[in-house]
């Protein structure tokens, strides 16, 4: 501790005697210390007074103890701070060393690894390297001739000396198209074209030549676009598969998105051009015809059609999922299933004459049916002598035909749902080969909701086709529908209906159409 110059004095000390000589210096500061030129003379005479003082009073040796106390401390804290110092720098040298060893000794075990493994290295940049050389025929560039007609007319004469300039390129991944090459050689077999697309060259080259004035690309300076046969070969492979995407991306050497792309641009074209010509209803002619075909093989007359309804499952869409909802195929397949509809029509081949596409899952049979334009044209007026024959899950109604479901039948309405069966079973087994030839309709859509009407209606309209072509299917695709049919409250909805129903029924019975399989 530092200590000022202050004196303490005795209580003797403090007498008002201005002729001691003790207190000379309180004069001197009475006089204000005018005097500059004696103003170190006193300060002299001042501190030998003081001196003096601490000598009389006895406080001299007290003082210069803590004065030298004090210094002592000073020369212990400043020595403990030096060896501190000197430790913490040392402890930090030490440290730095470890920690360079540490890491040389890494860095020489790191550059034994790569001298290790530098012949592997040699053998991957030789494969690259053949890789690169071997897709070089992939890589788009303009041609020599022309990048040099252009360096000569586009270079300025302060640019002539540099040279041509570097053109740029188009770098495409090398993928196989080994498989579609072998499937499109016209030496490739008709049997195996027909198991791998569901239907013959001829019909396959029918549908090309349809639709390429639609399907058709132009080649751009990057690359040449791909060809129709291709294009309509990845959407007819992958409806007739189901496979994802992935696969026909190997199969054909195309991207995954590329055959996404090309999957919804033929279903949609397919659904422009071919649908309207191939899926309408008939005219008088035909239905005058279908008529005849249906009646000779069931014996009820003025049949122009059978209709039946099935399901489509697909991935829950995040808006109104509960509209999807198939409760039935739920309880069914122990897991939560989504559908939407796809209603038809169809004549005594099972091709189709109309259809309807889209509708909720967990809409029933006859709802489905009002929203159609099948329905309107009947309500309305315009199907005159003409029915439709349907499951018990459709109503009796004007122009539709359905089978009694009341209990305790008698034998000519027995006799009446025997021969409606039949009819029905031609709607059932076009379905079901629609299904078979089309597999992805057996299984969950990936394709967004909104996508689904074009890819449904592409494969009725390619069935149609090949129905109409007499294409026959593999009995190994045959597929089994599992459609539940629930009886609507109101099935009864035509009191007109209702009489012709029975009319053809005793009319069955009684002139020996009825056959004996109810008996």
């Amino acid at each position: 501790m530092e200590i000022g110059s202050f004196t303490f004095l005795s209580p003797e000390g403090f007498s008002f005697d201005n002729s001691s000589t003790n207190f000379l210096w309180f004069q001197d500061m009475e006089n204000g210390y005018n005097a500059n030129s004696k103003k170190r003379g006193r300060n002299e005479t001042d501190d030998a007074l003081i001196n003096q003082e601490l000598k009389n009073s006895g406080f001299g040796g007290i003082l210069s103890s803590i004065l030298s106390l004090d210094e002592e401390a000073k020369q212990e804290q400043h020595q403990w701070f030096t060896e501190s110092d000197q430790e913490i720098v040392s402890f930090f040298k030490d440290n730095y060393k470890e920690k360079v060893e540490e890491m040389n000794d890494y860095f020489d075990q790191k550059q034994n690894e790569n001298i290790h493994y530098s012949e592997l290295d040699e053998l991957d940049y030789s494969r690259n390297k053949r890789a690169r050389e071997s897709g070089s025929a992939v890589i788009v560039a303009a041609p020599a001739a022309e990048v040099s007609a252009r360096s000569s007319d586009d270079v300025g004469p302060s640019q002539s000396g540099s040279g041509s300039r570097q053109q740029r390129r188009l770098w495409v991944k090398d993928r196989s198209k080994d498989w579609w090459d072998m499937c499109n050689h016209p030496d490739f077999p008709d049997e195996e074209f027909k198991r791998a697309f569901r239907m013959s060259k001829g019909t396959f080259n029918m549908v090309c030549e349809e639709l390429e004035p639609v399907v058709t690309k132009k080649n751009t300076t990057l690359r040449n676009a791909i060809p129709v046969r291709q294009r309509v070969a990845v959407c007819i492979w992958r409806l007739a598969t189901g496979e994802p995407l992935r696969m026909v991306s190997k199969r054909f050497g195309l991207g995954i998105s590329t055959c996404h792309k090309l999957v919804l641009e033929v279903c949609s074209a397919i659904k422009t051009v071919l649908m309207p010509k191939f899926v309408q209803w008939p005219d008088e002619n035909r239905i005058k015809r279908i008529k005849e075909e249906f009646e000779s093989t069931s014996g009820i007359p003025k049949v122009g059609g059978s209709m039946y309804t099935t399901h489509v499952p697909i991935i829950g869409p995040k808006i109104g999922v509960g509209a999807y909802f198939n409760r039935k195929h739920t309880e069914r397949n122990q897991k939560t299933s989504y559908t939407i509809t796809l209603q038809g029509i169809v004549d005594q081949k099972g091709v189709f004459t109309d259809v309807s596409i889209g509708w909720p899952g967990s809409m029933s049979d006859d709802l489905v049916l009002e929203k159609t334009t099948f329905y309107q044209r009947a309500m309305s007026g315009h199907l005159q002598d003409v029915w439709v024959v349907g499951n018990k899950g459709y109503p009796l109604m004007d122009g539709v035909l359905v089978p009694y479901t009341h209990q305790n039948l008698t034998w000519a309405q027995h006799a009446f749902n025997e021969k409606i069966g039949e009819i029905e079973k031609v709607a059932k087994e076009a379905f079901a080969r629609l299904k078979g030839r089309w597999s992805c309709l057996q299984k969950r859509n990936e394709v967004k909701l909104q996508e689904l009407p074009a890819v449904l209606g592409a494969c009725c309209t390619l069935h149609n086709i090949c129905e109409m072509r007499n294409e026959e299917m593999d009995p190994e695709l045959k597929f089994e529908l599992f459609d539940d049919e629930v009886i609507p409250e109101n099935n009864l909805r035509s009191l007109t209906s209702v009489q012709a129903r029975d009319h053809i029924a005793h009319n069955l019975l009684h002139h020996g159409l009825a056959g004996t399989g109810f008996l």
